[in-house]
Parts: C-alpha cells; sequence; structure tokens
C-alpha cells in the first residue's frame, strides 16, 4: 500500500490562509496527485479533490461528519448541534424537517414573492443617482423576506442588525481575530433573540404547525423527543442564515453582469434557459466556501491509499468547480457550458455534493437558485444603473469572498412592470 503524498510544509496553515481558495488544488498540482496528506494547526489532515475523491467523501460508509466541524465554525457559521453535524439516521430524520416544511413549490413561490415585493419597494424608494452598496441592500432584502416567509416576528427597526448578524456569521466561519470574535457575538445575540421567540410558541402548549417557525419549534427528533430550545433556534437559523448569504451571490451576478457585459443581452433576449445557466456559473465560477471536512470512519483503501480510521478528510469545493478534467476552459465565465451539463451530483458541490434526501447536499439550493432568478431579473429588465469607479476585485485569499466595495451601483431609472 503506498504512503499518501506528502506536503513537504511541516504545517500548512498559515499557507492555507495565504492562499484561501487555492490551497488544496495548488498542493495537488505541485505534488501531481488528486489526495495528500498535510498539516493544519499540528494535526494531521488529508485532503482531497475531483469527482472521484467526492464520490468516496460522500460515502457514508467510508467518512462520517459528526465532531468534523472546526469548532470555531460550529460557534459561528453552523452552530452546536445542527443537522451538518450529525449522521445516518438522525440525519436524515432532522433534514426530512428542512425537505418537508421548506423545499416544495408553494412554499419557494411564496419566498419568491416576498422577495420580490422587498426588492421593489427597496427600489421604488431609492433616489435616482444616489449610489447603494448592492451587497449590503440584498443582505436587508432577504433578511425582512425570510423572516416574513419563516413566521419570525421582526420589526422593521430590527432588520438592519438581524442581517448583519446573519452576515457576520457567514463571514467568521473561516477567520481569525475580531472577525471570528464578532461572528460568536452576532451568533450568540441571533440564538437569544430566536430562543426566545421558540419559548413563547411552547409556552402556549398548542402544538399547530402554521409556520416555519413553529415547525422547528414542536419539531421531535427520531426518538420523539422536543428539540432543545438551542437547538431548534440553531435550526431556525440555518433556514434564515443561508438565505441571507444570498446577498453575496447576488452581488457577485451584478459583478458577472458588469465585467462580460454580452451577457445582459442574452439575459434579457434569450430563453429562460440562458437564466438557468447564467446562476449555476455563478455559482461554478465564484467562489463561496472553498471545503467540506469529514472523519474517516473506518480504515480502508483507496486507489492504493491507506485512510486511517478517525482522520479528518477536506474536499475541495472550489477545485472541483474549476478542474479542467469535468469543466471546459474553467477559468473563463461561460454561462453556455450548462446547456449540455450531464448533472454529475460530484464534478458541481457549489451547494455539497450527492443526493438531498440521503448525503450531506444543502436543499436551499432550490431556494438559492430561485432567489437569484428574482434579483437577476430585477437587475436585469427593472432597473437601469450605472457602476462607479471601485476596487472590484474579488481575492481568493478571504474566505467567504465578495467583490471588495461590496458591489456599488448608481440607480439610474426603475421600472416596476
Amino acid at each position: 500500500m503506498a504512503a499518501l503524498p506528502q506536503d513537504t510544509a511541516f504545517d500548512s496553515t498559515l499557507s492555507l490562509i495565504r492562499k484561501g481558495y487555492r490551497f488544496i488544488s495548488d498542493t495537488c498540482r505541485a505534488l501531481d496527485t488528486d489526495v495528500f496528506e498535510t498539516r493544519l494547526l499540528f494535526r494531521s489532515v488529508i485532503c482531497m479533490r475531483g469527482a472521484e475523491a467526492a464520490r468516496i467523501f460522500y460515502d457514508p460508509d467510508k467518512f462520517l461528519r459528526h465532531g468534523a466541524m472546526p469548532t470555531r465554525a460550529q460557534k459561528t457559521l453552523v452552530g452546536v448541534g445542527g443537522v451538518q453535524s450529525l449522521d445516518g439516521a438522525a440525519h436524515r430524520h432532522r433534514k426530512h424537517l428542512f425537505i418537508s416544511h421548506l423545499m416544495n413549490h408553494e412554499r419557494i413561490n411564496a419566498l419568491a414573492e416576498l422577495h420580490r415585493m422587498h426588492w421593489h419597494s427597496t427600489l421604488a424608494l431609492w433616489p435616482i443617482h444616489e449610489e447603494m452598496v448592492l451587497f449590503e441592500h440584498a443582505q436587508n432584502t432577504l433578511c425582512r423576506s425570510v423572516c416574513a416567509w419563516a413566521g419570525v416576528p421582526l420589526p422593521p427597526s430590527e432588520c438592519s442588525r438581524r442581517a448583519k448578524e446573519f452576515g457576520r456569521m457567514i463571514d467568521s466561519g473561516a477567520r481569525l481575530g475580531w472577525h471570528h470574535w464578532r461572528g460568536r457575538m452576532a451568533r450568540s445575540s441571533s440564538e437569544k433573540w430566536l430562543m426566545a421567540e421558540i419559548e413563547k410558541i411552547r409556552s402556549s402548549k398548542q402544538e399547530a404547525a402554521t409556520s416555519i417557525l413553529q415547525a422547528f419549534a414542536w419539531h421531535r427528533d427520531e426518538h420523539g423527543d422536543l428539540l432543545p430550545c438551542h437547538t431548534a433556534a440553531v435550526e431556525l437559523i440555518n433556514v434564515l442564515r443561508p438565505t441571507v448569504a444570498i446577498a453575496q451571490l447576488v452581488a457577485l451576478s451584478a459583478l458577472a453582469i458588469h465585467q462580460y457585459p454580452h451577457v445582459r443581452e442574452k439575459l434579457l433576449n434569450q430563453h429562460s434557459e440562458y437564466l438557468d445557466w447564467f446562476i449555476l456559473e455563478v455559482r461554478r465560477f465564484y467562489p463561496f466556501f472553498p471545503f467540506l471536512a469529514a472523519y474517516a470512519r473506518e480504515d480502508f483503501n483507496w486507489k492504493g491509499w491507506h485512510f486511517k480510521k478517525g482522520t479528518l478528510t477536506l474536499l475541495d469545493i472550489y477545485g472541483n468547480n474549476h478542474d479542467g478534467r469535468h469543466w471546459e476552459q474553467p477559468d473563463e465565465f461561460k454561462p453556455e457550458r450548462f446547456k449540455n451539463w450531464s448533472q454529475d451530483e460530484y464534478s458541481f458541490i457549489a451547494n455539497g455534493g450527492a443526493t438531498y434526501a440521503e448525503h450531506h447536499r444543502c436543499p436551499g439550493e432550490w431556494i438559492t437558485n430561485r432567489l437569484m432568478k428574482v434579483a437577476l431579473k430585477l437587475l436585469v429588465q427593472n432597473l437601469r444603473y450605472t457602476v462607479p469607479k471601485q476596487d472590484l476585485s474579488v481575492s481568493l485569499a478571504r474566505i467567504p469572498t465578495l467583490p471588495k466595495s461590496g458591489m456599488i451601483i448608481a440607480p439610474l431609472s426603475y421600472s416596476a412592470s
């Protein structure tokens, strides 16, 4: 059995911080391999890339998620005890809560309509020629929309605060120092807010589920026990926070329209399939999070290499979505590439890989695509705007990344039709 290729550095934490999204792919190219062993924070870690690696990574007999999420990410991004950390029957049961109450056409249509209405109300009142930071306004609009959709009370005066808290959780997931602690404070504040709302519902003793908030408040685990109030709040945040995170993709979509202006005419004049291709290409081309983590469930061999039980393993998301073996000209922005896409669940893993029901692929992918459509139609059909001079650089060392300016636009005219 061959030894795993080794990263030559004693510890590669600083290299990961410096290279960000490119760390795994760059190291794989340097070592001419799709899998290597390195040290991060002085612990042994295996890194993998490619569709074959994704297939084995999502094999529940080979890998498990429980305990793999770094504590710092649990304290900021995903919360302690959330569905992302579960495996097996517990994971399937908890995930069914999300799929059954959120992921149907009627629910998604209702959220999309709320999102459209809130965007129109924002744009109708926006002074012509006055600049707006698109990312920040997208966060606020998404926060208002998803809270109304979920039945979470949110006074208008609180919207900006809660949107920023969700944004800080997202921003702090892979960052150090002040950004990390700011994310922890934001999570603590949001959890207390939603725990209070859940406790109000439970105190009523009426186990109705007419809203998403109520469904989460009364959810019972696979053993029939009511979820702890804190866990229910964590899972509710796992609906609200990822929806607010779509603001990043809205800003990156506007950046793509600006940097590749030929796509605007196609978005206006071509069939709706092009809009679908454009959204998929934004999610493939621009990075969101760099990798996924899991532990080897048991000792096993794969492609001549030995994986030892308990070894932390990282799967390269950005590298898979830019793998030249699966994507022609992967570093070019080409929505048309999805015209004849095979819909391979392992080469395109922007929201995780494999299937929704049985694996850890995020069912929120459906909501992401639909809300991006709403925002894009507004940007292309309803709003005329200019893009002032600004810093539009997208740093691959910053996780999660974003145009440095937040994507500033200056509206020239708006039409509600």
